[in-house]
């Protein structure tokens, strides 16, 4: 029996300022190994390059020749339409974690018209509030007692995962279609964010409270390009009617 294992093409792994360009290196071998071959990191300097290739070996060598780098953790997310980020924090403000098998059966009817990143933060703190507002999922890794897997073997274990459903679970499986980008929501939160501003809504102290659960709010929506276009569309003409009404007040 043969597989469409060309869905792996449209799932990315993004490090955010991996502390160690060793670390980058695992992880690349460890994608590789289970048919991932897009690799992007985020952080102020580009990784070294012989670091990295000490340990992803010669035959993943050509994903970090291939492997895109990013300042900003936006400009890089912002062609997905979903961003798993992985985690062992949790907080009320966060989305509810799940395992990654249960991640995966999720994102894996979005693969055939959708862009799909999975997002590893730093060794020693892990992704921050900031950095989980672009997330649409949590996943992580069941332990024991003791939690304390490191970068690749987090990588491994979600690479894995998305490699065994890939080829095991796409039978019968039912396609959705294309979601709005990152870079289309974003985009739609920051006319959203402006919008409230205007009407007192967004207040000092409740602003990143109100802006995090409108997030996740769209987030469980699964918006189309259409959809988010449309809600910019209504916030810009709100802000223009609001703009007018002042203008002729003054």
């Amino acid at each position: 029996m043969t597989f469409d294992t060309s869905l792996l093409d449209h799932i990315a792994i993004v490090l955010m300022e991996p502390k160690f360009p060793e670390n980058i290196g695992s992880a690349a071998r460890a994608a590789w190994n289970m048919g991932i071959s897009r690799l992007i990191v985020v952080g102020s300097v580009p990784p070294d390059p012989e670091r990295m290739a000490m340990m992803a070996t010669h035959k993943a060598a050509h994903l970090l020749e291939s492997m895109q780098f990013h300042h900003s953790l936006e400009t890089a997310l912002a062609p997905f339409s979903r961003v798993v980020g992985t985690t062992a924090r949790r907080g009320r403000q966060r989305i509810r974690e799940k395992g990654p098998r249960e991640v995966v059966s999720e994102i894996l009817p979005l693969l055939a018209d959708n862009e799909v990143a999975f997002l590893f933060g730093p060794e020693d703190r892990g992704l921050t509030n900031d950095d989980l507002k672009y997330c649409h999922l949590l996943s992580s890794v069941p332990t024991a007692d003791f939690s304390s897997l490191n970068l690749a073997q987090a990588v491994a274990i979600h690479c894995y995962e998305i490699y065994h459903g890939v080829v095991h679970c796409q039978k019968g499986m039912a396609q959705s279609s294309r979601l709005a980008t990152t870079f289309e929501l974003e985009e739609m939160y920051r006319h959203l964010e402006k919008t409230l501003l205007t009407i007192d809504f967004l207040q000092d102290k409740s602003h990143d409270y109100y802006m995090n659960n409108i997030r996740q709010f769209f987030g469980r929506m699964r918006l189309s390009p259409k959809d988010s276009s449309i809600i910019r569309g209504i916030c810009r003409q709100f802000l223009r009617f609001q703009g007018d009404i002042v203008s002729r007040k003054e």
